[in-house]
C-alpha cells in the first residue's frame, strides 16, 4: 500500500515524510519520489505478546512516498504527476501558515489533479467514439467501455471527483489502468504554524472533509528531543505533542485498509488488507499457497483472547469460530488458516 504525500512546493511534505518515517529526505533527490516505511502502531500486539511470549514480532507498515511538489506555475507538472499516480492513497499537504488561504490552495491543487484526470478520460472517450463507428471484432466490448466512461467524463467536466461517486463494476474496470487521482481515497493535512491550535485551525469549508491540522515542523522538532527535554519544552512554550501513531492509523483508515492478526509462540504479527476483504483474501496476503489450498479460517476476536488469557479458555467458551472463504474480516480478528 503506497501512501503518496502530495502538494505544492513549500507545503511541508518532506518534513511530514521525515516525521512519519524517521528518515530524513535526501535533498539531492528533491525531484524524485523518495520512499520509506512507517510501521502501523497496534497496542494489542503487546497484549498478545504477554499471552504467547513469541520469538518474533512483526508489524505491518505503510509505504510512505514523498513525491516532488507541484509548481503553481504548472512547470514540470506532467512528470511529477506521473510519480503521484503510483500511490494508492493521497495525503494532500496544504500549507496553512503566514496568512495562506488553505481552502483556496487545496481547491487549486485538487483542480490540477482533476484536470489531469479529465485529460486521460477525455482522450480515451474520444478514441472509443471513433473506434465504435467502424466494424471490428471487439466492437461490443468497446461500446461497453464507452458507456462506462462517458458518465465519468461528464462528472469530471463538472468538477466532481470520482471518489464521491458510486462507480459500477464496469466503470471500475474501465478506469483501473488509469490510476485516476480523483478516484483515490485521500486525507488532507493542514500544516499550521507553531502558535496555532490544531483543534480550531480547520476552516469551516473543510470541516466535513477528511482533514487533520498539525504543525509538522514543531512535531518534527519535538520528535528529535528526549523525553525530559520534550516535556520541558512543551511546558515552557505551552504546546502539546501530537500523537504521531494516531496520525499513521488515521492515514491507514483513510486508505480504506485495516489490520488483522496472526498469533502464536513463533510470531505475533499484524497484516494489512483492504476493508471488506474476505478470509481467502487474508490467506493470500499471508502466502498465495494458503489461498490456493484454503479449507477454513479459525477466527478469534483479539478482545476475547486478551480477556480470557489463553486459547484454551477461548475454546472452552465457544468463542473460536470456523469461517468459510467468503467470510468478511472484522476489526480485531485473529486468524489461523487451515489449508491443504
Amino acid at each position: 500500500m503506497k501512501i503518496g504525500l502530495v502538494g505544492y512546493q513549500g507545503s511541508g511534505k518532506s518534513s511530514l515524510f521525515h516525521w512519519l518515517t524517521g528518515i530524513e529526505p535526501d535533498p539531492a533527490k528533491a525531484h524524485e519520489a523518495q520512499t520509506a516505511m512507517a510501521p502501523i502502531p497496534e497496542p494489542r500486539v503487546a497484549e498478545l505478546c504477554e499471552i504467547y511470549s513469541p520469538k518474533k514480532i512483526t508489524q505491518a507498515a505503510l509505504e510512505i512516498v514523498d513525491t516532488p511538489g507541484l509548481d503553481r506555475s504548472h512547470e514540470g507538472s506532467a512528470a511529477r504527476l506521473a510519480m503521484i499516480r503510483e500511490a494508492s492513497c493521497l495525503v494532500v499537504v496544504v500549507g496553512a501558515y503566514d496568512g495562506t488561504d488553505a481552502v483556496a490552495d487545496l481547491t487549486n491543487f485538487e483542480d490540477d489533479l482533476l484536470i489531469a484526470d479529465l485529460d486521460i478520460v477525455a482522450g480515451r472517450v474520444t478514441r472509443l467514439r471513433e473506434q465504435v463507428k467502424k466494424p471490428r471484432p471487439n466492437r461490443d466490448e468497446l461500446q461497453k467501455e464507452l458507456a462506462a466512461l462517458e458518465p465519468l467524463h461528464e462528472a469530471l467536466e463538472q468538477g466532481k471527483p470520482l471518489r464521491d461517486l458510486e462507480l459500477t463494476p464496469e466503470q471500475l474496470k474501465a478506469t483501473k489502468s488509469f490510476q485516476l487521482f480523483s478516484e483515490k481515497p485521500r486525507l488532507v493535512i493542514l500544516n499550521i504554524s507553531d502558535d496555532q491550535d490544531p483543534a480550531s485551525s480547520i476552516p469551516a469549508a473543510l470541516a466535513a472533509a477528511n482533514t487533520v491540522a498539525v504543525s509538522v515542523a514543531l512535531q518534527l522538532e519535538l520528535a528529535g528531543l528526549d523525553d525530559a527535554e520534550r516535556t520541558a519544552f512543551c511546558e515552557e512554550m505551552g504546546v502539546a505533542v501530537f500523537d504521531r501513531d494516531q496520525l499513521i492509523r488515521r492515514i491507514m483508515e483513510a486508505s480504506k485498509q485495516m489490520l488483522f492478526f496472526t498469533a502464536g509462540e513463533k510470531e505475533v504479527r499484524t497484516w494489512l488488507i483492504p476493508q471488506g476483504a474476505t478470509a481467502v483474501d487474508a490467506a493470500g496476503s499471508i502466502h498465495t499457497d494458503l489461498a490456493q489450498g484454503f479449507i477454513r479460517a479459525e477466527v478469534t476476536q483479539c478482545a476475547d483472547l486478551v480477556r480470557l488469557g489463553s486459547e484454551r479458555e477461548v475454546k472452552a467458551n465457544n468463542l473460536l469460530r470456523q469461517e468459510h472463504k467468503d467470510y468478511v474480516i472484522q476489526e480485531g480478528d485473529i486468524l489461523l488458516i487451515r489449508h491443504n
